[in-house]
C-alpha cells in the first residue's frame, strides 16, 4: 500500500511564453525545445535562468511526429512526416541560430560537403543530418553515456554510432556512423530504451531488454522463435477469431533466454574488430496479461513510459558521458501500476507502484517517480539511491554504516491538480508539463476535482517539513508549459506527535534517501549543506532506532556514527526523550552504549556522563554492570558510586569471579587496600584467571599499538607478578590479546624498574610461561627464538644480578619434560 503524505516536492513553477501553440515539447542540456503545433518549427528556450528566455528558433523540413535531444553531442533526432512518408533527422549545433547565424546544411549521413564550402575560415552552421533506413522509423531513443541513437522499426532495431569527424584543423562536425541491426522478427516496437550498451523495447504489453558487451563465448539467441498469439491459435487448430490472451510471465537474469524471442546481430558498421567478441545478453523479459480495470479497453491497458536510468556515484573517474554507470534502472509502466527494475549485478525487480487513478506517462529520476493522470501530477519516492549506495559500498549494511533498505514501502508524496495534462519530461530538476485546458470540460473538473484531494487521507507528521513555493498563475491561452523545480527543504525540529510510528521512521527514511541522491549525483554546491542535513537526518534515524525494541534496533549503531554525534551527546539525547515519556531505556540505545563501550573508540565521558551510564545499566541491564564499568572511558565514574551498584548487583545476583575483581579494582581506586584484599581473598588465583578472561580490560586497554595497564595490574605486578602472568598466558591463548600486544603490556607496565637489558624479567617470565602452555606452531618457533636471544645475551655479559625469576631452570625443566617440545626447550636451558 502506497503511504500518501502531505509532502510536496516542488518549490517553484513558471510559465513558459510561446510564441505559437506547443504541440510537442522535450528538454535536455538545460534547454526546453517546443515544437509548433503545426509540427514544423521549433523553438528553444534556457531552462537555468529567470521567465526562460528564448535561445533560438529554427524550421523543421517536415512535420514532427517525435522528438529527442543527446546530451552527449547536444542534438535534437526526430522523426518526422512528408509528403505520406516518414524520415529520421538530426539537428546538430543548433545553438549556431542564437546567434542569428541563417546558415543550414542538410546532408545525408557520413557525407561531408568538401571543397570551396570548407576552403578559407570554417563555415558555423547548423546541420541536418539525413538518417537513411530501410523501413519506416517507430520510435528511438538516446544512450545517455556515448550521445549512440537506436531506432526502433517494425522487424529491427538499428544502432548508430556518434563520431566527431574532423574536416580541417579548425572544424569538426559530428556524425552518425550505422554499426549494428538487431533483428526481432514478430516484434514492432512502441517504444525502445538505450543506456551504457543496455537495450530495451516494448510492445503492448511485453518489455524485453539486452546487453550488447563483450563475450569469451558468443553468444547470441536461443534456438526457439516465440510464439505470438497468432502462432498459438494456428497451433491450437482454435478458429481465427478465437483470440487467447497470453499469461503473466517474468524472466530476470540467465533466466530471460528461454522467452521464446529469436535475436540476431547484423554487422554493418566499417570497424568489424571487435564483430567477433560481440554478442547479446538477455537480462529481463517480462510479459503482462491484460488487465481490463475501470471500464478500460484493450488499448488504454498498454505499457508506456519505457526508460533506462543511469545513475552515476561521486567515488568515479571522469564526467557522467565518458565514465561507466553504477547503476542502471529499467522502468516501465502500465496504467494501474509501474515497475523499476535494477539492471547491473543481479537483476531483480526494486518497487512496484499502485497509482490511484489511470496514468498515460511517467518519468523516473534519481530522486522521484512522477506520473501523469489525465488532472493530475502524482509524484512519489523511488530506491534508485538505496541501490547505489549498496553499489557504490559494499559494507555499507555494517556497524559503521546504515542505510535504509531498497526493499523499503515506496511513498506517494503528493498528487497535485492540474488541468489538462498532455506530457512530461525532465531535465536535471526540472521537470516540464505540457497542459492544454479545455473550457467545455471546466464544469467536469471542478465536479471531480475534490474526489482527488488528499486532505481526507493525509498523514499529518512534523518530523520533517517539507516546503514548496507555488506561483500564482495566469494564462493567457489554453496550452500552458508548466516548469517545476523540486527541492526539499527539512526541519531541523522534532515532532512531539507518535515519534515511535512506522509513518514517523518511514518519512525518515524518505528523506534521507533524498538526501543520498543528492550527494551521490554531486549536481550541487551546496554540498556542506547537504552534508550537514545528511548527518542530521542520521541523528534523527537514531533516535528512532534507540527506542525500538525490535530485531532491528541495532541500527540505531551505525546511523549514530553516521551522524557525527559524540557517545555523550547521544546519551543527553536519549536520556531527554526518555525523561519526557518514560523511563525505560530502547533496546537499539543500549545496544549502541554497549558496542561504543567495548569498542574503545569514544571519548573520555565526564563524571557526570559516566555516572548516568551506571544509572542508565543498573536499570536496564545491570549484568553488564562489571564490563561497563572496566571501560577506559567509565574512569571518572565515582568509585564510591560505583562500588554501590556492584553491591546492589551481588545482593540481588549472586557473587560471581568477575564481580568481585571489579569490586577489588576500585576498593584500589578509592584506596581502600582493606577492602581490596578481602576482595582477593574471596577466590583462588586459577578462579582469579577465569575471572580476567571474562574480562580483559580488568588489567589492559587499549588494542594494537597502544596498550595500557591499568592500576589493579600495576599492584599485581608489585604484590602478585605470577598471577599477572599467569592471566595474561590465559587472555593470549583464548584469543583475547595477541602476543605482539601482551609485549606491549609488560614493556609498559616495567618501563620504571631498574633492570638494565632490553627485555624486562617478567616479560621473559610471560614468555616461558607461553612457551609451555601454547600448542601453536607458528607461536612456539617465535618464542624459541626470542627466548634463545635473551639467554646469549645473558651468557655473553655473564651478569645476572638484579634478575629475579618467576621459575629456575629447574622448575622449567620440569615443566617442560611431558610437553612435545621438550627437545626443544632442552636445547634451549
Amino acid at each position: 500500500m502506497v503511504h500518501v503524505y502531505n509532502c510536496h516536492p516542488f518549490a517553484s513553477q513558471h510559465i513558459v511564453p510561446t510564441e505559437q501553440e506547443p504541440g510537442l515539447v522535450c528538454c535536455g542540456g538545460g534547454a526546453l525545445f517546443v515544437v509548433s503545433a503545426g509540427g514544423c518549427k521549433i523553438e528553444a528556450y534556457q531552462m537555468q535562468e529567470d521567465q526562460c528566455p528564448l535561445i533560438c528558433r529554427f524550421s523543421t523540413m517536415g512535420t514532427v511526429l517525435s522528438i529527442q535531444h543527446s546530451q552527449t553531442g547536444d542534438y535534437l533526432v526526430t522523426i518526422e512526416e512528408k509528403n505520406n512518408a516518414t524520415y529520421l533527422r538530426a539537428y546538430t549545433n543548433w545553438r549556431y541560430q542564437a546567434a542569428e547565424k541563417t546558415r543550414v546544411g542538410v546532408r545525408l549521413l557520413g557525407h561531408f560537403l568538401r571543397g570551396s564550402s570548407f576552403r578559407g575560415a570554417p563555415k558555423e552552421q547548423m546541420e541536418i543530418i539525413e538518417i537513411p533506413l530501410f523501413e519506416p522509423p517507430l520510435c528511438m531513443a538516446c544512450c545517455a553515456q556515448t550521445g549512440d541513437l537506436l531506432v526502433g522499426c517494425a522487424k529491427s532495431l538499428v544502432v548508430f554510432s556518434l563520431k566527431r569527424q574532423a574536416l580541417n584543423e579548425q572544424l569538426a562536425v559530428l556524425d552518425f556512423e550505422r554499426v549494428l541491426i538487431l533483428h526481432i522478427p514478430g516484434w514492432s516496437p512502441s517504444q525502445v530504451a538505450f543506456c551504457a550498451g543496455y537495450v530495451a523495447l516494448q510492445m503492448e504489453l511485453e518489455v524485453l531488454v539486452l546487453k550488447l558487451q563483450q563475450l569469451e563465448k558468443r553468444y547470441l539467441c536461443p534456438g526457439d522463435h516465440a510464439l505470438l498469439p497468432v502462432d498459438i491459435m494456428a497451433a491450437s487448430g482454435l478458429p481465427d477469431d478465437f483470440f487467447v490472451f497470453p499469461k503473466h510471465l517474468e524472466l530476470l537474469g540467465d533466466d530471460a533466454k528461454d522467452c521464446g524471442i529469436s535475436v540476431s546481430l547484423e554487422w554493418t558498421g566499417m570497424e568489424t574488430e571487435a564483430k567477433n567478441n560481440m554478442g547479446i545478453t538477455y537480462v529481463l523479459y517480462r510479459r503482462f496479461a491484460p488487465d481490463f480495470f475501470q471500464g478500460c479497453s484493450v488499448e488504454e491497458t498498454c505499457l508506456h513510459s519505457l526508460q533506462l536510468h543511469p545513475m552515476y556515484t561521486g567515488n568515479q573517474d571522469g564526467t557522467s558521458d565518458t565514465k561507466e554507470p553504477s547503476c542502471i534502472f529499467c522502468f516501465f509502466s502500465l496504467p494501474n501500476a509501474g515497475y523499476m527494475y535494477s539492471l547491473k549485478s543481479t537483476v531483480e525487480l526494486i518497487s512496484s507502484y499502485q497509482y490511484p487513478e489511470k496514468t498515460h506517462h511517467a518519468v523516473l529520476c534519481d530522486q522521484f517517480l512522477y506520473a501523469l493522470t489525465r488532472n493530475a501530477l502524482q509524484c512519489f519516492s523511488v530506491r534508485c539511491s538505496a541501490v547505489a549506495a549498496r553499489a557504490e559500498d559494499p559494507y555499507i549494511d555494517t556497524t559503521m554504516k546504515a542505510c535504509p533498505p531498497f526493499t523499503m514501502e515506496v511513498c506517494g508524496l503528493r498528487i497535485q491538480l492540474f488541468i489538462g495534462l498532455k506530457s512530461l519530461c525532465r531535465d536535471g530538476n526540472h521537470i516540464v508539463l505540457l497542459t492544454a485546458a479545455d473550457v467545455e470540460s471546466k464544469e467536469e473538473t471542478e465536479r471531480t476535482g475534490p474526489s482527488v484531494n488528499c486532505k481526507a487521507h493525509r498523514i499529518r507528521l512534523m518530523n520533517i517539513v517539507c516546503v514548496y513555493l507555488i506561483l500564482n498563475i495566469h494564462s493567457q491561452t489554453n496550452h500552458i508549459l508548466f516548469i517545476l523545480y523540486p527541492q526539499v527543504e527539512y526541519s531541523k525540529r522534532y515532532g512531539q506527535t507518535s515519534p515511535l510510528s512506522h509513518n514517523c521512521l518511514h518519512l525518515l527514511s524518505e528523506a534521507h534517501l533524498l538526501l543520498r541522491a543528492a550527494l551521490l549525483g554531486q549536481e550541487t554546491s551546496d554540498k556542506v549543506q547537504l552534508q550537514e542535513a545528511f548527518k542530521e537526518s542520521c541523528a534523527h534515524l537514531g533516535d528512532c532506532f534507540s527506542r525500538l525494541d525490535k530485531r532491528d534496533c541495532h541500527l540505531a549503531l551505525p546511523y549514530y556514527k553516521m551522524s557525527g554525534l559524540s557517545v555523550t551527546e547521544v546519551i543527553q539525547r536519549n536520556v531527554a526523550m526518555c525523561s519526557s515519556t518514560v523511563s525505560d531505556y530502547g533496546s537499539g540505545f543500549l545496544f549502541f552504549l554497549k558496542h561504543s563501550l567495548y569498542e574503545e573508540t569514544m571519548e573520555e565521558l565526564s563524571e557526570e556522563t559516566a555516572n548516568t551510564v551506571l544509572d542508565i545499566f543498573s536499570k536496564a541491564e545491570p549484568g553488564q554492570l562489571p564490563h561497563v564499568v572496566s571501560s577506559l572511558f567509565m574512569m571518572k565514574a565515582n568509585p564510591g558510586c560505583v562500588l554501590a551498584h556492584l553491591e546492589q548487583l551481588e545482593a540481588s545476583g549472586g557473587p560471581s569471579v568477575t564481580l568481585t575483581l571489579c569490586k577489588a579494582a576500585h576498593a584500589l581506586r578509592l584506596g581502600d587496600l582493606q577492602l581490596y584484599q578481602q576482595q582477593m581473598d574471596r577466590h583462588a588465583e586459577m578462579l582469579q584467571v577465569y575471572g580476567f578472561i571474562d574480562e580483559p580490560k580488568l588489567l589492559l586497554h587499549g588494542r594494537g599499538k597502544a596498550v595500557v595497564p591499568t592500576q589493579l595490574a600495576q599492584h599485581l605486578h608489585d604484590t602478585q607478578d605470577g598471577l599477572l602472568v599467569a592471566a595474561v598466558v590465559a587472555l593470549h591463548e583464548n584469543s583475547k590479546v595477541k602476543l605482539e600486544e601482551a609485549d606491549l603490556f609488560f614493556q609498559e607496565l616495567c618501563k620504571d624498574s631498574v633492570e638494565t637489558q632490553s627485555s624486562p624479567q617478567l616479560l621473559v617470565d610471560f614468555w616461558e610461561a607461553l612457551l609451555v602452555a601454547s600448542s601453536q606452531e607458528a607461536i612456539i618457533h617465535e618464542l624459541l627464538f626470542r627466548l634463545t636471544s635473551v639467554y646469549i645475551d645473558r651468557i655473553t655479559r655473564r651478569d645476572c644480578s638484579g634478575i629475579k625469576a618467576l621459575k629456575t631452570a629447574e622448575d622449567l625443566v620440569s615443566s617442560v619434560i611431558s610437553s612435545p617440545t621438550d627437545v626443544e626447550c632442552n636445547y634451549i636451558l
